[in-house]
């Protein structure tokens, strides 16, 4: 059976199911790179992020949210699975456009269980959890109805215009690989893809998408993984040179314009209080960039590390009218968006194997004990041996072992940050108070007093070690001439000829409402 077929049935069922059921709606906007200092929320003194800031200021801000990994294919991968990247084998590091293989297509992802339940879904940006030689890890394969994006980081292509008027993108990019593909569906619309245009494609898109939904008494889900505020930076004309942080400041400000128009067309539609809203970052703040870099506030080190700042990002959760504002000190993590949704919306888990836990009691009283006791810190790159490099729970962290990371400036002034720092084994682990010092600075391992908690996470994380599977690498596999390309992959000379003509921008099309007549190698009928 085609894919237009199993998506024409779908929508079927789904019309005829929520005729008898009121709507629900639950989004995910990601982040890209957003350190936990970043937004004017935390305390940023020239970011300013006031859509954003609203949400999280009248929603349930999250103090202890950490990601699974320090950069963003096993990161992502976690968070949509509910499982620890090595139980799918995303690692080590990240997919790149060369890649033969992506998420293994048998793990089950949020879409997929929203997608079991009669929901409209769809993914809107970043996808980077694989492309395949012919399309098959795109994120229709993975309970993705709909699908408009550059399929992983747009720095892993050659960059030339980030800015309005031909304006120049500030860093070196990836000249050696293909342009950046923008895909709708398992087809590419444009390839280069117009990075200052992107931003109010992807908007519109996504306003169309829940129009179209709530027209068509269609519950829904949206998985909004952005490129902002990853490097180069790139804004539109309304964006560019708006902002006192400069070119990082401007894209802080078109993600934030994005959100706000998202919440204020929920309000219009009158659904806002039907809708879960869900905001974190995938990874802590690339700080190679120096001023134009990410920022994680007073944690230590940032991207590529498994210090609190490479690990513990913003988030929150904004449901009007069912979530009262509010932070908490509960510890939560990405493991546990798909089996909190999940409990929010009465669907079933049982037959999954998760690393993940329903932490909704967080959402009804800041002060309720957080159901997650103890989180695995794993590091960019895992290997069997060392890991987990770390283990906190939530009021504690021991460092089992410390590798610096290039992501986190070369020339960092801590000595613990920069790749400099090779990988360190810690007998006895470091242990740091991270409630009273988030910045991971005076080392308790040697005091008599902390000694029975230093064991419980010793013990804790060898019995973790021994309960863990491990799948094999995927992100080793490369063949140059799987990246995606407009037009055939055995074109020459590679990798330019796979450059389609600058599609022209037709506001339909982001709507959703007409169909590009571009052909790939990758295209396949879609609905």
């Amino acid at each position: 059976m085609s894919v237009t077929e199993n998506n024409t049935r779908r929508r079927n069922r789904t019309q005829l199911h929520l005729l008898d059921t009121p709507e629900r709606h639950e989004i995910f906007v990601c982040g890209i790179d957003l350190g936990f200092g970043d937004l004017s929320f935390s305390g940023h003194p020239t970011s300013r992020t006031p859509h954003i800031d609203y949400l999280a200021t009248n929603g349930r801000f999250f103090n202890q949210f950490y990601v699974t990994s320090p950069v963003c294919s096993p990161s992502r991968a976690s968070l949509l699975t509910g499982r620890l990247q090595v139980r799918s084998g995303v690692y080590p590091g990240v997919f790149t456009p060369d890649n033969t293989l992506g998420l293994p297509r048998n793990e089950t992802t949020i879409a997929h269980l929203f997608q079991g339940q009669g929901y409209r879904t769809m993914i809107i940006g970043k996808w980077h959890l694989g492309v395949g030689a012919k399309g098959e890890y795109l994120p229709t394969h993975f309970g993705f109805e709909e699908y408009l994006g550059v399929p992983y980081s747009h720095d892993m292509c050659p960059c030339r215009v980030c800015f309005p008027d031909g304006g120049s993108c500030f860093d070196n990019c990836w000249e050696q690989d293909v342009s950046c593909p923008l895909f709708s569906n398992t087809t590419i619309l444009e390839q280069p893809v117009s990075l200052p245009t992107l931003s109010s494609r992807y908007l519109s898109r996504a306003l169309g998408f829940i129009s179209d939904a709530h027209h068509n008494n269609q519950s829904f889900f949206l998985y909004f993984p952005t490129h902002q505020i990853h490097h180069p930076q790139f804004a539109s004309k309304k964006f560019h040179g708006r902002s006192a942080r400069g070119r990082t400041g401007d894209a802080l400000l078109e993600l934030d314009w994005m959100v706000g128009e998202i919440t204020l067309l929920l309000k219009k539609l009158r659904i806002d209080s039907s809708t879960v809203i869900w905001f974190a970052s995938d990874n802590g703040p690339s700080l190679t960039r120096h001023e134009r870099g990410g920022c994680a506030g007073p944690l230590r080190c940032g991207k590529g590390t498994t210090w609190e700042g490479g690990v513990r990002v913003p988030s929150f959760v904004y449901w009007p009218g069912k979530v009262r504002p509010g932070r908490t000190n509960g510890m939560v993590s990405a493991l546990d968006v798909l089996p909190t949704l999940a409990a929010l919306t009465n669907t079933s888990t049982a037959n999954l194997t998760l690393d993940g836990v329903d932490v909704s009691p967080l959402l009804w009283a800041p002060d309720n004990k957080s159901p997650r006791e103890m989180f695995p810190v794993y590091s960019e790159s895992p290997t069997r041996g060392t890991e987990p490099f770390a283990v906190t729970d939530g009021k504690f962290k021991a460092h089992f072992y410390t590798r610096g990371s290039d992501l986190s400036d070369a020339s960092n002034y801590d000595p613990m940050c920069p790749n400099s720092h090779p990988l360190t084994h810690h007998d006895p682990p470091l242990l740091f108070d991270i409630q009273q010092d988030p910045g991971e600075r005076y080392n308790l391992a040697n005091e008599t007093l902390y000694q029975p908690v230093l064991q419980a996470l010793i013990k804790w994380r060898n019995e973790h070690i021994s309960n863990m599977t491990w799948m094999p690498p995927r992100t080793r596999s490369l063949d140059r001439r799987a990246q995606p390309c407009c037009t055939e992959s055995s074109c020459n000379p590679f990798p330019t000829c796979c450059d389609c003509p600058s599609a022209s921008y037709d506001p339909l099309e982001w709507l959703g409402v007409s169909k590009s007549k571009k052909k790939s190698h990758f295209h396949q009928p879609t609905n």
